[in-house]
């Protein structure tokens, strides 16, 4: 009785059937909630035992309570830092107030904390860096990509050079990127890092090309109909674009958005890896380098987050297209 109860919940077939006998809201949970559980389940199962049976020249291969663990060690890590951080700059407030007492023409100088950066600054680096280069890309891109779909000489002329470029990996453009971002930015005081302006010129590079594609594909499909009531409306191109088209195209635009988002983190890590720029990617090579007993964990952690954090900002996308398409309706994937 049960097994047929499970087996109409998974087949489509009697899909009808199991919402007529049970409550929507029954329904709706075991879609967004039991079947995510049991495929999550499932996989923990499958990487605790594929885990138990791996063996490597620094010990088993790391398991989820292993990941777990390295969890609660980074957090403790962290607050280390924090209070390690807290306690430098009080005692430097004291010695300057102490100074000071002594000595009222004495200039208080306060020196910044060098400490170690701790796994959760390095994800704070890294999303700041990815957001970034995604935001200078979109400036660019969306623009370009609306310009190439109104224009069918401007999308001959400009598809050439976006085919050339589009299949190169951004990391080819490092050592280029390293090499220009060297000889022009030389500030003295510079108001970014050169390893941020780096990997963020890096992200912008492999961001703008699907941006582009979709953005134009989008706008040169736009719906006869709705073109025509423009041209009958008379309305000028800016507000052409601002009512028809960007309406319109929404969907391909953060289809777009979505993919350059999602490549722009992962090439990011690649990058902050092979240019040992500060982010995620350098804290995986630091425990790769490092070789101890727990590296192993402390990369495999770093894996898990760094999927968590793709697939929120990915949702975060799916998101704000939902609020900003004027199709509540459509389904967004």
């Amino acid at each position: 009785m049960m097994s047929s109860f499970i087996a109409q919940l998974i087949t489509r077939k009697n899909e009808s059937v199991i919402k007529a006998q049970l409550p929507p809201f029954v329904v709706n949970f075991f879609k967004l909630v039991t079947l995510p559980f049991i495929g999550i389940l499932i996989f923990l199962m499958f990487w605790s035992l594929a885990a138990n049976s791996i063996d490597t020249s620094l010990g088993k291969f790391p398991g989820p309570a292993q990941v777990m663990t390295q969890i609660g060690n980074l957090v403790n890590e962290h607050v280390e830092s924090r209070e390690k951080e807290s306690a430098f700059y009080e005692r430097q407030e004291n010695r300057n107030q102490a100074r000071l007492a002594k000595d009222p023409t004495y200039k208080p100088k306060t020196r910044s904390f060098t400490g170690k950066e701790t796994f959760f600054d390095q994800i704070i680096t890294s999303l700041i860096t990815v957001m970034s280069g995604f935001i200078v890309a979109a400036v660019f891109a969306i623009p370009l990509g609306i310009a190439i779909g109104l224009s069918k000489s401007l999308n001959t002329a400009i598809n050439p050079i976006i085919q050339i470029f589009k299949p190169v990996s951004p990391l080819a453009w490092l050592p280029l990127v390293t090499m220009v971002v060297s000889a022009v930015y030389t500030s003295t005081d510079p108001m970014f890092a050169k390893s941020f302006v780096v990997s963020m010129i890096t992200v912008t590079l492999c961001c703008i090309w699907p941006m582009v594609i979709n953005t134009s594909v989008g706008v040169a499909s736009l719906n006869s109909d709705w073109v025509n009531v423009s041209k009958v409306l008379r309305l000028s191109t800016f507000k052409h674009i601002q009512k028809i088209v960007l309406p319109a195209s929404v969907p391909a635009i953060f289809t777009g958005m979505r993919l350059s988002l999602g490549i722009a983190w992962m090439v990011l890590i690649a990058a902050e890896m092979l240019a040992q720029n500060p982010g995620l990617g350098k804290f995986v090579w630091d425990e790769f380098q490092n070789g101890s007993s727990e590296s192993l964990s402390r990369i495999m952690t770093a894996v898990i987050v760094i999927g968590v954090i793709g697939f929120l900002l990915d949702r975060t996308m799916m998101q704000l297209q939902r609020v900003l398409s004027w199709d509540k309706n459509s389904e967004v994937r």
